[in-house]
């Protein structure tokens, strides 16, 4: 069975871009892909407790400790601390 059709019974929506736009969704993607290697592969009991490891997993781990190239290697909560003292520093 297609993929659209597991698409089609819950009611979801196609959401594909045109031939060439190859790069659209990389930011997505590069968040999406680890987090399901790391995460979603997973059985869970409950939607609820699926929703609360993807949550703790973006929160306590990704948000906090994990470094990304574009900003100099810095987590995004060291980068958004480094912006902000930045910002208090022109005032």
């Amino acid at each position: 069975m297609p993929a659209s059709h597991g698409l089609l019974a819950n009611h979801c929506r196609f959401n594909m871009s045109r031939r060439g736009n190859c790069h659209d969704n990389a930011v997505a993607e590069s968040f999406f892909q680890p987090l399901k290697r790391e995460r979603i592969r997973r059985t869970y009991l409950t939607r609820e407790a699926a929703r609360q490891d993807v949550f703790d997993t973006i929160e306590m781990f990704y948000n906090p400790t994990r470094k990304h190239t574009n900003n100099g290697m810095l987590s995004p909560v060291d980068d958004e601390t480094k912006q902000q003292k930045m910002n208090e520093a022109r005032v």
